[in-house]
């Protein structure tokens, strides 16, 4: 086969894989230079001339003539008898440039060459592949499911590149058929064994933020600032918003007549309970926007250790905690602080860690996670309503009520 018509051969890659000419004649300069190398042990005086207008190729050898029975390299060196069957007048000394045909290579060689071509096409596909895709890192992505595994849904996008959306990234009510199209953030691009890996996320806080830059124009505008999102993906979320605008009401903006803006988001993420809170700089009110719905009676700062204890009525306590501890938790990280949830008259209350002798210490734990530390707050809950907020047996529950009334209401 000659040079040319093995480089014809090649021109597929070109189409098949979007690669310019100019990058496939880069990536054949490569290839053959690693084959020479491999046949002659140095490529350091071959030229390679590829001509990519005319996509044709041509390998030189380049040796300086000696006398006859003095060659030492015969890489390098070409005897005197051997250059005069090239050209009869060639002399000691003078250099001899060679072309050098692919069969003489071998014919193992050149299906070699055609294989580390294909290798090294791949590798410079998948190089592309990375960088756009990590150009895209925290950006929404639309891609559609292919197949469905245990641990992840593996998706395609109009370009064939799969994309990974593993089970611990995909909200807990999600579910997908194939041929879905399927929305979320690119989380992480890695390259593994030269392949790209494309990790999207559904659980992000990015991919709420982004949501509402899709659905909200005053976010996408600049008008209106998302300052911080927090998430429990599919259960509940807060977002914190801002404009330097005083004309513009960023949280009516944000839901809408009726919830109409933001129906569409919540929709997206499971029926994701999301509260849009104005922020403040103003660091009590900020931290009592945070616990909304629950009204706060009053609120003491540790700026150093970054706690506040707020302090609330009765029926207010539950609002502030939410189910399953998930209101207190998500105005903890939105604002920063520890909030310690206290209710009013709670002099004579007692912390349930005084309990430790009677009730075990994973129990407390446990109950502690949805904010109740003390007996009282323990106590004022039914029975129903504790089972529901804490992952405890109702037999456990009703063990811990009686020692409290035991000890604590007597």
């Amino acid at each position: 086969m000659e040079n040319i018509a093995l480089i014809e051969s090649f021109s597929e890659f070109k189409d098949d894989k979007l690669i310019d000419r100019v990058t496939l004649m880069a990536i054949l300069e490569d290839v053959f230079r690693s084959a020479l190398k491999k046949k002659y042990g140095d490529d350091d005086n071959f030229d390679i001339i590829v001509n990519p207008d005319k996509g044709d190729l041509e390998i030189w050898r380049n040796r300086v003539v000696v006398a006859d029975g003095e060659v030492e390299d015969p890489n390098q060196e070409i005897s005197l008898t051997e250059a005069r069957k090239i050209e009869p007048d060639f002399e000691v000394g003078e250099d001899v440039s060679e072309e050098v045909k692919l069969v003489d290579l071998g014919r193992r060689a050149i299906l070699a060459l055609r294989q580390n071509l294909i290798s090294k096409i791949h590798e410079h596909d998948n190089t592309i592949i990375y960088k756009q895709f990590k150009d895209l890192v925290g950006d929404i992505y639309t891609a559609e499911v292919h197949h469905i595994r245990h641990r992840a849904v593996i998706l395609l996008d109009d370009e064939g590149n799969e994309i990974v959306l593993p089970k611990d990234r995909q909200i807990p009510s999600d579910f997908f058929r194939k041929g879905d199209n399927v929305r979320g953030v690119i989380d992480s691009v890695e390259l593994k064994g030269n392949k790209p890996t494309i990790i999207m996320s559904r659980t992000s806080p990015i991919f709420l933020e982004k949501l509402f830059e899709q659905e909200i124009p005053e976010v996408f505008d600049g008008l209106i600032t998302i300052k911080n999102v927090v998430r429990i993906p599919g259960e509940k979320a807060k977002v914190a918003v801002d404009s330097y605008d005083d004309r513009i009401d960023p949280v009516g903006a944000c839901v809408g007549m009726k919830g109409s803006r933001i129906h569409g988001i919540v929709r997206e993420l499971g029926n994701e309970n999301i509260d849009v809170i104005n922020y403040t700089n103003n660091l009590q009110l900020f931290i009592t926007r945070a616990l909304s719905p629950a009204r706060v009676t009053s609120i003491k700062i540790d700026e150093e250790a970054k706690r506040a204890e707020v302090i609330l009525k009765p029926e207010e306590v539950s609002k502030a905690i939410g189910r399953g501890g998930h209101n207190i938790r998500l105005a903890g990280q939105l604002t920063g602080y520890e909030i310690d949830v206290f209710r009013e008259g709670a002099e004579e209350d007692v912390e349930l860690t005084e309990f430790s002798d009677e009730i075990e210490g994973w129990i407390i734990d446990e109950l502690s996670k949805v904010g109740l530390d003390t007996a009282k707050s323990v106590l004022e809950l039914d029975v129903t309503d504790l089972v529901k907020r804490t992952d405890l047996e109702e037999e456990t529950i009703n063990d811990v009520i009686r020692i409290l009334r035991e000890e604590f209401e007597e």
